[in-house]
C-alpha cells in the first residue's frame, strides 16, 4: 500500500512540532510575558492580569475537553486552523485592551486558541500516524513546546520593546496563524488511508500495551485507569508549573538575572534531554510488558524530586544550583508527553484520543492557579517552601501513577 511512496507520517509528526513551537510560544509562554507587559503599560494590579492568564486557561480547559467532538465534526485541519487565528486575535486583544473587562473578553478567544493546538491537538495529530512508534514521534513533536519556549519568549520581549505590545502580538500571531493555516492544508489535514499508507509505514504488530485486553472507558471519573492518570497529569504539572513561574527570581539572588535566565534556558534544554531519553526507553522493540509507562513516568518524577531537594539544601550556592535545576528540567517535558503514551498503553484506540483531551483539560484548570498557589505560599513561608510544595506534590502524583497500575500475571 506505502511501499513506493515516502512514509508521511514523520512529516506530520515535523509539522505538529512547528505547531507546538507556535502553541506554547503563544499559548503558554505569552501570557507570563504579557502580564508584565501589560501591568506597566496600563498600570492595572498585577492580580487583574494574573486573573487573566488564570482565565485564558481555564478557558481552554473548557474547550479542550470537548475537543475529539470538535475534529470529528469539522476536522482536525478545520481546528488547527481555527485555533491558530483564535490564538493570534486573542493575545492582539490582551495588547488593545483598554479596560480590564476587554482583556478578560480577549483571554476566552486565546484560551479556545491554546486548546486547539496545545497537548490534545499534537497528539491528536501524530496519533494516526504512528502506533509503534508513538513513543519517539511524541517526544519529538513535544520538544517544539520547549523550542517555542527558548525562541519565542525571548522574542517577546525583544518585539514588545521594538515594535510595542500591539506590534508585537500582531507580527506573532500573523506569523502563528499564516503557519498553521499552511501546515493543517498541506500535512496535517492529510491521513494514512487517504495517501494509501499503513500508521508506522509498514504491517506491524500492535504494541503490547498491557497484560490483560482494555475494557473500553466508560464513566472515566469511575475508571481508576483514568482517574489515577488524570491525577498523575494534574499533581505533576501543577507542581512544575508552580515552581517554574517563580523559579526565575529565586535564582537571581545566587545567579544574577542574566546567569538565571541562562540557567531556565539550560533546564528547558534538559526537557528536550529527558524527553529523547525516555523516546529511547520506550521505542519499538523494548515497548510491552518489561515497560510500564507509569513507572516510567515515576521515575521522570523522582528525578524531579531529587532536583528539588537539591534546590532546597543548596544554600544559594550557584553549582548545586544547577545541578537541581538540570534535575527538575530532566522532567518537565515529560508531564506532557507520558500521559497521553500511558493513554495510548491503556485505553482502546477508540478511547484515547477522548481521554487525552480529558485528562489534558482536567490538569489544565488544575494547573491555572498554580503559580498564584505558589505565590500565596511564598508570601506566607519563604521561597524555599516551594521546593518542599513541589517535592510533596510530584510525591502525591508518583502515588496516583502507581495506584493506576493494571495487575500483572
Amino acid at each position: 500500500m506505502g511501499g513506493s511512496t515516502a512514509f508521511f507520517g514523520w512529516r506530520v509528526v515535523w509539522a505538529a512540532f512547528a505547531v507546538a513551537v507556535f502553541a506554547w510560544g503563544l499559548g503558554f509562554y505569552g501570557p507570563p510575558i504579557l502580564l508584565q507587559a501589560i501591568h506597566e503599560a496600563r498600570g492595572w494590579p498585577l492580580s487583574t492580569v494574573s486573573a487573566a492568564v488564570t482565565t485564558h486557561f481555564l478557558a481552554g480547559a473548557l474547550i479542550v475537553a470537548r475537543l475529539p467532538a470538535l475534529h470529528a465534526r469539522f476536522g482536525l485541519a478545520g481546528i488547527t486552523r481555527a485555533g491558530g487565528i483564535a490564538s493570534g486575535l486573542g493575545l492582539l486583544g490582551w495588547a488593545l485592551a483598554a479596560e480590564p473587562w476587554q482583556l478578560f473578553a480577549a483571554t476566552l478567544v486565546s484560551g479556545a486558541g491554546w486548546a486547539a493546538t496545545g497537548a490534545a491537538a499534537i497528539n491528536a495529530m501524530v496519533a494516526p500516524w504512528l502506533v509503534r512508534g508513538r513513543p519517539a514521534a511524541l517526544s519529538t513533536a513535544y520538544n517544539g513546546a520547549s523550542v517555542g519556549g527558548v525562541l519565542l519568549s525571548p522574542l517577546w520581549v525583544a518585539l514588545i520593546g521594538t515594535l510595542g505590545l500591539p506590534g508585537a502580538a500582531a507580527l506573532l500571531g500573523a506569523a502563528m496563524a499564516a503557519t498553521l493555516w499552511l501546515l493543517a492544508g498541506r500535512v496535517i489535514g492529510r491521513s494514512p488511508a487517504a495517501l494509501g499508507q499503513l500508521p508506522d509505514g509498514a504491517p506491524g504488530p500492535a504494541p503490547a500495551a498491557t497484560a490483560h485486553p482494555a475494557p473500553p472507558l466508560g464513566q472515566p471519573w469511575r475508571d481508576r485507569r483514568f482517574a489515577t492518570l488524570a491525577g498523575l497529569m494534574t499533581l505533576s504539572l501543577f507542581a512544575q508549573i508552580g515552581l517554574i513561574a517563580h523559579l526565575f527570581s529565586l535564582l537571581v539572588p545566587a545567579l544574577g538575572a542574566q546567569g538565571a535566565g541562562l540557567a531556565m534556558g539550560m533546564a528547558t534544554a534538559c526537557a528536550v534531554l529527558g524527553r529523547m531519553a525516555m523516546a529511547r526507553l520506550l521505542r519499538p522493540g523494548a515497548d510491552g510488558p518489561g515497560v510500564d509507562r507509569r513507572l516510567a513516568a515515576s521515575a521522570s518524577l523522582a528525578v524531579q524530586i531529587a532536583g528539588a531537594a537539591v534546590l532546597l539544601l543548596a544554600g544559594g550556592a550557584p553549582v548545586p544550583m544547577l545541578a537541581g535545576l538540570a534535575l527538575v528540567g530532566l522532567g518537565i517535558g515529560n508531564a506532557t508527553s507520558l500521559p497521553p503514551l500511558i493513554a495510548q498503553a491503556e485505553f482502546v484506540p477508540a478511547d484515547t484520543a477522548r481521554a487525552v483531551a480529558l485528562i489534558t483539560a482536567a490538569s489544565q484548570a488544575g494547573y491555572a492557579f498554580a503559580p498564584a498557589a505558589f505565590g500565596l505560599l511564598r508570601d506566607a513561608v519563604g521561597g524555599p517552601a516551594l521546593f518542599v510544595a513541589a517535592a510533596i506534590l510530584q510525591a502525591a502524583a508518583i502515588a496516583a501513577a502507581v495506584s493506576g497500575r493494571a495487575p500483572r500475571g
